[in-house]
């Protein structure tokens, strides 16, 4: 409980005007150094200066409030990562040499730079503002790996593989290593 302080009339407002004191005591009271307590004598008044400073400080907390949701914003509105063309084109890149080069006896996979992409792929993800944990939960997602595969089985089928034919799937690999394209990066002849 908060005890009131009586009228001393030896004491003086911030003013130095006694009547202007029991205008102040009538005001209110705080507590807290900043809010009315002096060199620890108990509480104090609150003075209309002190008013000013509460008032004054109300911008500046909406201010605070204001670019605290602001860099929060893009965090918030972050599409989900399957949703992401960069990323998921990469991906699905990565798939179709990985098929490319477990089918063509002809053709390798550039493993050292894959690795290095995968690296260049996550910070790329983290930069934008998706967490450690949203990436690796999109990786493990086994709906999204066949999505992923999926999509990747398409474009090999679109441009001519055919199961069991592994010189198909040389042909798509050597014109990927021609047209220098994203999924040749992956890729290199024996």
């Amino acid at each position: 409980m908060v005890a009131i302080p009586q009228h001393d009339p030896a004491r003086r407002s911030p003013s130095g005007d006694p009547a202007r004191l029991r205008a102040e005591v009538i005001g209110g009271i705080t507590t807290g150094s900043r809010l009315g307590v002096r060199n620890g004598q108990g509480p104090d008044v609150m003075t209309k200066r002190h008013d000013k400073e509460a008032f004054a400080m109300k911008p500046i907390a909406a201010a605070l409030i204001a670019a605290t949701l602001l860099a929060a914003g893009p965090a918030a509105a972050l599409e989900p990562l399957a949703q992401e063309k960069h990323i998921n084109d990469r991906l699905v890149s990565a798939r179709i040499a990985d098929r490319i080069r477990r089918e063509c006896p002809t053709i390798d996979a550039r493993i050292l730079y894959a690795y290095g992409e995968a690296r260049k792929l996550k910070r790329y993800a983290e930069q934008k503002g998706y967490s450690g944990k949203q990436i690796d939960a999109f990786l493990d997602d086994k709906a999204e790996k066949k999505r992923i595969y999926a999509t990747a089985e398409d474009y090999l089928t679109r441009h001519g593989a055919k199961k069991g034919d592994a010189q198909s799937f040389c042909a798509i690999g050597k014109q990927a290593i021609a047209d220098k394209n994203l999924i040749g990066s992956f890729l290199v002849a024996k």
